[in-house]
C-alpha cells in the first residue's frame, strides 16, 4: 500500500481511509482538490458525493480521529428506558439517539462527533454527563422510526416478572361488559395476554389466533405457514383476554356483535413489533387474529428471499427501468408485500422519489413515502393513486390492483413515465393478464404498460440441524425424471428441537417469472387465452413454479412435498398411474359368454 507523508496530506482522516484501504490516494488528492474549489464542504462530504467511500467507513474514520467509540447500531443496542431522557422531536431534529443510561452517564449515538455544541446541548438538557458513540445518520434515522408511539406497550418487564411468579388463572365467570373491562385490567389477563405475545414473537410466528372451543379457549400460532396449538386456557376468560387485546389496540370492549380492527406496537427486546389486530363475533364467542409484523425477521434483500439466478437477474433489470409496471401475483401469505418492499429497498435514494399507497403499512423505510389507505373517509385505492401522481413521484407501488378504477390509474401511471408496482390474487403469472381484462381494463392498455410478472409461493425450508438424505418411492423418482428435472438426492427432515419435531425451519421463495416481449404484447392485444400465453412464454423459457421448485428440491433446500402441495401434483406421477390401472384392468381373465353360464345352470 501507499504510504501518505503528513507533510503532503495533512488532514488525519485522509490518511486514516488510506490506511485501511477505504480509499485510494488518487482518490484522495483528487477529493482535496474538489474541496480547495468549493471552500465549504468537508472532506468526507466529498468522498461520499464521489462514491470514493461509504458514509459508514467515514464515520469509522472520524471517530478513530476524535477518539470516540464508532458503533453500526441495532435495535438490540438500545435501552428503551433511555428514550425519555430526551424528547422525540429533540431527536429528529438533531440525528441523536439514546442508547443507555448508567448511573449520571448517557450514551448517545451522534453522526457529527465533531460537534461539540450538540454534546454541550445534551448535558444542560439531560443534566448527565455524555457519552458520545459515532454512528452513520442513515442508521439514527433508521433507529428513530423503531420509537415508541402513544400506543406503545413495553412488555418486557412483565416477561420478567411472569418468570418469578406463576400466572393464576381466576375461574370466576364473567357475564357483563362491566366485568369484563374490570377483569380485563387485573395482572394475571395482562401478564397472560403478554406471555402469549412474547411467546409467538420467540417461536417466530406470523399470527396469532385467539378462538373459542367447546370447553376451553385455544391459542395456536402460525409458524412456516402452519398452525400449531399452543396453549388452552378456561373458556370464560375468553371475555377478559379479548377485552385486554381490544383496550391495547383502542377498540370498543362494549361492541361485541360487530367486527373490529386496530393495529399495536409492542417494544420486544428493545424492538418495536406491530400487532394488527381483528376481531370477529362467533357462535361461542369473539375469535381475536393477531397478525405479528416483526422486522428483524424479514429481510429486504432480494438476494436473501431465494431468488435463483435467472429470475433474479431480469428481476434486478426490470426494476431499474423508467416506466411500466411489474406485478407480483399469489395468494394471501405468500410474500408479495415483502418482494415489493425488498425491490423499493433496492431503488431507493435520494435522487428518486418513491411513494407507496397501502392498505395497511407493514414495514416502514427509509427514504420513501408511504400512505395509508382511509375507506372510512373516502381515500380509497384509486383515489390516493391520484392523488399521489401530482406528488411528481418516480416510482410508485400500490399496494393491490382491487378493481377496475385502480388498474385504469395505475396503467395511465405508467404509460405516462412512472414505474409502478402492485400486487394481484391469481395463481399463476399468466393468470394475471385474464384477471385485469376482467375487471374490465382494455387488452391493449395492458399490452403498451405491463414489463413483468412475478408469481410466488412460499414453502418450507428442511431444518438445517436434523436434515438427511432419503430414498424416495421408485415411482416417484421415475415420475420427476420423466419431466426433465435430474434430481440425485432427496432430503427431509427428522425433526429436532430447533424445528419443533416438524423437520422444517424456515420459509423460502419459489418463483415464476414472465417478462413481457414484443410477442406476447402482440397475444395480449389480441386476446389470447391463458394457454397461449403460457405456451409462447414457455417457449422463451420462463420460469414456472413447478421448475424453481424442484431446483430448490435439488440444492437440498425444500422437499418434493413442500413443492407439490403448492405447484400442483406431478402430471406424470399421474398419468403413471393411470397406465397402471388400465394395464391391471385388461390382464384381468376374460368373462365367460352369458350364453354358455346359461346352459352350464341348466345341465346342473
Amino acid at each position: 500500500m501507499t504510504t501518505i507523508t503528513s507533510t503532503s496530506i495533512p488532514p488525519r482522516l485522509g490518511n486514516i481511509l488510506v490506511e485501511r484501504g477505504f480509499i485510494s490516494v488518487e482518490q484522495l488528492h483528487a477529493a482535496l482538490g474538489e474541496q480547495r474549489k468549493s471552500n465549504s464542504k468537508l472532506l468526507g462530504e466529498i468522498l461520499i458525493e464521489q462514491g470514493f467511500a461509504t458514509e459508514d467507513q467515514v464515520i469509522e474514520c472520524l471517530a478513530a480521529v476524535y477518539g470516540v467509540p464508532y458503533s453500526k447500531l441495532e435495535p438490540r443496542l438500545a435501552d428503551p428506558k433511555a428514550l425519555d431522557v430526551l424528547p422525540r422531536e429533540y431527536i429528529e431534529k438533531n440525528l441523536v439517539f439514546p442508547l443507555y443510561k448508567i448511573r449520571h452517564t448517557l450514551t448517545v449515538a451522534v453522526c457529527e462527533p465533531t460537534n461539540l455544541f450538540l454534546i454541550d446541548e445534551l448535558k444542560s438538557l439531560t443534566g448527565l454527563d455524555v457519552q458520545v458513540v459515532a454512528t452513520a445518520a442513515k442508521d439514527i434515522r433508521r433507529m428513530i422510526t423503531t420509537l415508541p408511539d402513544s400506543k406503545t406497550f413495553v412488555i418486557d418487564d412483565i416477561i420478567e416478572d411472569s418468570a418469578q411468579a406463576e400466572v393464576t388463572l381466576i375461574e370466576t365467570a364473567i357475564d357483563d361488559i362491566g366485568d369484563s373491562s374490570e377483569f380485563a385490567g387485573q395482572s394475571p389477563v395482562i401478564r397472560l395476554v403478554n406471555y402469549i405475545i412474547y411467546n409467538a414473537v420467540k417461536e417466530g410466528a406470523s399470527d396469532i389466533h385467539i378462538e373459542p372451543a367447546d370447553r376451553c379457549t385455544r391459542i395456536r400460532y402460525r409458524i412456516d405457514g402452519k398452525l400449531y396449538k399452543s396453549l388452552e386456557v378456561p373458556l370464560n376468560l375468553l371475555g377478559a383476554v379479548t377485552s385486554r387485546i381490544k383496550i391495547m389496540a383502542s377498540l370498543d370492549i362494549s361492541e361485541r356483535r360487530l367486527p373490529q380492527d386496530g393495529r399495536v406496537h409492542v417494544l420486544l427486546d428493545g424492538r418495536k413489533i406491530d400487532l394488527r389486530i381483528s376481531t370477529f363475533p362467533g357462535s361461542r364467542g369473539e375469535k381475536t387474529a393477531i397478525r405479528v409484523l416483526d422486522t428483524r425477521s424479514v429481510s429486504l434483500n432480494l438476494r436473501d428471499l431465494g431468488f435463483a439466478e435467472d429470475v433474479l437477474t431480469p428481476l434486478s433489470s426490470a426494476i431499474c427501468a423508467p416506466n411500466g409496471i411489474i406485478l407480483v401475483t399469489g395468494p394471501t401469505g405468500s410474500g408479495k408485500s415483502t418482494t415489493l418492499y425488498a425491490c423499493l429497498n433496492e431503488i431507493a435514494s435520494m435522487e428518486n422519489n418513491v411513494c407507496t399507497v397501502e392498505d395497511p403499512i407493514e414495514y416502514h423505510l427509509p427514504l420513501i413515502n408511504q400512505f395509508q389507505v382511509q375507506e372510512r373517509v373516502g381515500l380509497t385505492f384509486s383515489k390516493a393513486l391520484r392523488t399521489l401522481l401530482r406528488q411528481d413521484p418516480d416510482v410508485i407501488m400500490v399496494g393491490e390492483v382491487r378493481d377496475e378504477e385502480t388498474a385504469r390509474t395505475a396503467i395511465q401511471a405508467a404509460l405516462t413515465g412512472h414505474l409502478v408496482f402492485s400486487t394481484l390474487h391469481t395463481n399463476d403469472a399468466c393468470s394475471a393478464i385474464t384477471r385485469l381484462i376482467n375487471m374490465g381494463v382494455e387488452p391493449y392498455l395492458i399490452g403498451a404498460a405491463l414489463n413483468m410478472v412475478l408469481a410466488q409461493r412460499l414453502v418450507r425450508r428442511i431444518c438445517p440441524k436434523c436434515r438427511e438424505t432419503y430414498n424416495p418411492p421408485r415411482t416417484l423418482r421415475k415420475a420427476i425424471e420423466r419431466m426433465g428435472y435430474a434430481i440425485e438426492k432427496f432430503y427431509k427432515g427428522l425433526g429436532c428441537r430447533k424445528c419443533r419435531n416438524t423437520g422444517y425451519s424456515g420459509r423460502v421463495g419459489v418463483h415464476e417469472l414472465m417478462p413481457v416481449n414484443d410477442e406476447l404484447r402482440d397475444v395480449i392485444v389480441a386476446g389470447g387465452s391463458v394457454a397461449e400465453l403460457r405456451r409462447i412464454a414457455g417457449s422463451y423459457g420462463m420460469v414456472t413454479l413447478r421448475h424453481d421448485g424442484f431446483r430448490k428440491v435439488r440444492e437440498g433446500l425444500t422437499s418434493v412435498e413442500e413443492v407439490i402441495q403448492v405447484a400442483g401434483e406431478i402430471p406424470a406421477l399421474h398419468e403413471k398411474k393411470t397406465t397402471n390401472v388400465r394395464e391391471t384392468t385388461t390382464n384381468l381373465p376374460p368373462l365367460p359368454d352369458p350364453a354358455e353360464m346359461a346352459a352350464a345352470a341348466a345341465e346342473s
